[in-house]
């Protein structure tokens, strides 16, 4: 049978998710031409912002190469405009002349950026930002020109203006209205944003309106506004929006009203010819974002393919914002209005700012700035239009406080139901990248986005989807580490940002960043963890720790749990306890009516439902070091009773154990490190499967080192067989040592000697004797240097005040 043959005018994302749909539902139904306009493949256009910024390359947002349209038979024509629609003869022609006859056409001819009609708005160096030629033309720009000027303080200006100001430009943003984002937030979320864009080194001037862009030598030099004031321009980007780029349609004499106007199915008033993405008018809304985009594909490509039951209806559409470091979401009304009553939170010194509108007890807009946590929590409310009238005294604080399974930072995907949205864009639920990851035996981000395409589009999810993964392979993840740069806020690699620490003496975030000319201000949420942990591992006496670069665990000092709720383990040295620890214990149990009390697999208690009030005073009145069940740092020494009690035991475990964890509690890591002690090769306390596991033999002491339990066990690797105790504590420590100076940070010891092998580490801790002992002496130094600050200033009293600090 013939194929029917189907032409899409049009090369961009919703286009080409399109005939995604339509190969997944009907593989062999078309034959299928694409012609684009411009001489890239299919990219992902909403992350031209991170490509401006430096973030990303060009070749990283690519979504489609031209080897993809070649696998699936696709005849792809780009750079070549079509500038003709024959719908008598049904045949597309480009301006080269090449035809292509259709029985199917789909018109995705996107949207064309809206140039102010000011007098000197054809001079050089002012454009729009849309494509891959716009961010080139501001890179070339930005390595010759000083000033630039952006028109528009919309999402696009404002991203436009971060990324200019990253590559070295003087930025201002120019806008019309009082306040920045005036569509997607209210004044005083917008009083926020611009305090933390100021702070980047952005300037802005509100309410002006320009009158006149000055040119001289042919080039912009100047902006002049209608009150007379002129500021210098060698660069002026218009983003003051987009417009349907219908002028095809409207050729071809299809109807046109601030768009192609379609139907609920995505058909044009000529029933071969469908419309997508950004040039549609459906229903009198033309939508911009990605998320509608991609539903209009799906319901186009169902009725390509024949399947004739797919119907749009119009999206409900939420905002971020793609800048670095700022935390930004809106939905639905916001701004409220008759018949509607607002939830306000207002903590301006903690740059915090939530409002939620509610309607008819049902929540229809939501603006978040500074914590974004339930963002995707309040859509789902707002989107499914529930009744929200049991839990509006909990509202404003999250799932985690209305008695869904819920919490806050990065175990938030464990708050999740199967049910909830993680990409908006691509309209994945949590469900659905669960069942990818078992079932596919997913283990990294890039294969969850092959798999459902969560986090492939605009990227603001990547965070939640790296949640998803760790949650549900437990112990087994690890984040895999950049093959090339740390992050994308810099070139340099895990081990030449050690290199530059240590060779620099570099002291604190902020003098290593602008050492290193990060290109993003503070960071990340990938490098501010890692940079803190190689600086106090590197100069662990001078160097500054900084709890706002740690995660909220080791804030608190204490693992949160689902319901919002911490747990706390206090430390009992190589499992062992006595009465008076016991008692402090069962008093603090009663006294804060700790719910559940368990004994853990590293033998010792663990309590938990604490409140976050509680913290403080728990820890002051347990008077015991913590137990570090949260952090990045030795969590537990397991023992075995060895020969002390056991009859079969030849060596004195517990003892082992407890020296072990005594040298060694203070020491933090790239990753969490266990170990254990048995007293004999029956190995009752699992030391093959530990960081660092030592088992008794009779003439002394066997050390396994890079062993990991979890999902995916890895048996550790026999290193050495010694005599003494004292001997043990040097190789171990060396081997510890060896592993926080050199292992990238989130590496378990077991990825590390993947990487650099065991014959590597015995290398330097067996056959060179003074360098072992000399990676042992760093080690004490390190934690010899380090105390227990929080049990101090706990019991102190000062505690209280820094937790409430430390915690937002």
């Amino acid at each position: 049978m013939q194929k029917l043959k189907l032409v899409m005018v049009g090369n961009g994302m919703a286009g080409v998710r399109t005939l995604e749909e339509v190969l997944k539902l009907a593989p062999d139904l078309y034959d299928i031409t694409v012609f684009g306009a411009e001489p890239y493949a299919n990219y992902n256009r909403i992350m031209l912002s991170p490509v401006l910024a430096g973030e990303q390359t060009i070749q990283d947002i690519m979504l489609n190469d031209v080897d993809w349209y070649a696998e699936h038979g696709i005849r792809l024509h780009l750079n070549k405009k079509i500038v003709k629609i024959d719908r008598k003869a049904r045949v597309v022609v480009a301006a080269d002349g090449t035809e292509a006859g259709y029985d199917r056409l789909i018109l995705a001819t996107g949207s064309t950026p809206f140039i102010l009609p000011l007098p000197g708005n054809d001079l050089a160096g002012v454009i729009g930002f849309r494509d891959i030629h716009d961010v080139d033309a501001m890179v070339a720009a930005s390595q010759q020109h000083k000033h630039a000027v952006v028109i528009g303080g919309g999402l696009l200006g404002l991203e436009a203006a971060n990324g200019l100001k990253l590559r070295g430009m003087d930025v201002t943003v120019v806008h019309i209205a009082e306040y920045l984002l005036e569509r997607q937030l209210d004044k005083t979320a917008a009083g926020l944003l611009q305090k933390s864009l100021e702070d980047k080194g952005l300037k802005f001037l509100l309410q002006k309106q320009t009158e006149q862009i000055v040119g001289k030598d042919g080039r912009v030099a100047a902006l002049r506004f209608k009150d007379g004031s002129e500021i210098p321009a060698d660069l002026v980007v218009m983003a003051v929006g987009i417009r349907p780029n219908s002028a095809l349609a409207e050729s071809a004499g299809i109807h046109c009203s601030r768009g192609v106007v379609v139907n609920d199915t995505m058909q044009t008033y000529d029933p071969r010819i469908y419309a997508v993405g950004e040039c549609v008018n459906h229903r009198g809304i033309a939508y911009g974002l990605v998320a509608p985009l991609f539903e209009m594909a799906k319901v186009c490509a169902n009725h390509l393919a024949q399947m004739g039951i797919g119907r749009y209806v119009g999206s409900v559409t939420s905002t971020k914002l793609k800048v670095t470091g700022i935390d930004l979401f809106s939905a639905g009304n916001f701004s409220g209005g008759e018949n509607t009553e607002d939830i306000v939170l207002s903590d301006p010194m903690g740059g915090v700012y939530k409002k939620l509108v509610l309607q008819d007890n049902k929540l229809v807009g939501a603006c978040l700035y500074g914590d974004t946590v339930y963002g995707a929590w309040y859509f789902q409310l707002l989107r499914e239009g529930r009744d929200v009238a049991d839990i509006r005294d909990h509202l404003m604080f999250g799932q985690s406080h209305v008695g869904d399974v819920g919490h806050q930072g990065q175990n938030k995907a464990a708050a999740m139901s199967d049910e909830m949205e993680v990409c908006g864009c691509n309209g994945v639920c949590k469900g659905d990248i669960v069942k990818a990851i078992k079932l596919n035996g997913l283990f990294t981000v890039d294969d969850v986005k092959k798999h459902t395409k969560a986090a492939s589009s605009c990227g603001s999810c990547t965070g939640l989807v790296e949640q998803i993964l760790a949650s549900t392979l437990g112990g087994d993840y690890s984040p895999a580490p950049a093959a090339k740069s740390m992050c994308g806020c810099t070139d340099y690699t895990h081990e030449e940002v050690r290199a530059v620490i240590r060779e620099q003496k570099l002291l604190s975030i902020p003098e290593a960043m602008e050492f290193m000319q990060w290109r993003t201000p503070n960071g990340c949420a990938s490098c501010r963890p890692a940079l803190n942990y190689y600086l106090i591992s590197t100069w662990p006496r001078e160097a500054k720790d900084d709890p706002q670069s740690r995660f909220i665990n080791e804030r608190a000092h204490a693992n949160i749990q689902k319901d919002g709720t911490y747990s706390v383990v206090p430390r009992m040295w190589g499992g062992l306890t006595n009465a008076a620890d016991l008692r402090r214990i069962a008093d603090v149990a009663d006294k804060y009516a700790v719910p559940m009390i368990r004994v853990t697999g590293g033998q010792r208690i663990d309590l938990f439902g604490i409140k976050k009030e509680d913290l403080p005073g728990v820890w002051a009145d347990l008077d015991m070091p913590s137990g570090h069940a949260y952090g990045k740092a030795l969590r537990t020494v397991k023992t075995c009773v060895g020969s002390e009690f056991c009859r079969f035991g030849t060596q004195n475990s517990t003892q082992m154990g407890i020296d072990l964890e005594k040298a060694f509690y203070k020491m933090w890591a790239p990753h969490k490190v266990k170990l254990a002690v048995s007293g004999c090769p029956r190995n009752c306390a699992e030391a093959a499967i530990k960081d660092v596991g030592v088992i008794g033999v009779d003439s002394g002491w066997e050390i396994y080192v890079g062993g990991n339990g979890g999902i995916k066990t890895e048996v550790a690797e026999f290193l050495v067989k010694v005599k003494t105790a004292e001997e043990v504590l040097e190789y171990s420590g060396a081997f510890l040592q060896l592993y926080r100076e050199e292992a990238r940070y989130l590496d378990r010891t077991v990825h590390w000697l993947q990487r650099v092998g065991l014959d590597y580490v015995k290398k330097k801790v067996l056959e060179d004797e003074a360098g072992r002992k000399a990676l042992y002496a760093r080690l004490m130094f390190a934690v010899q240097g380090e105390n227990d600050p929080w049990r101090e200033r706990a019991v102190a009293g000062e505690a209280r005040r820094e937790f409430e600090v430390l915690t937002v």
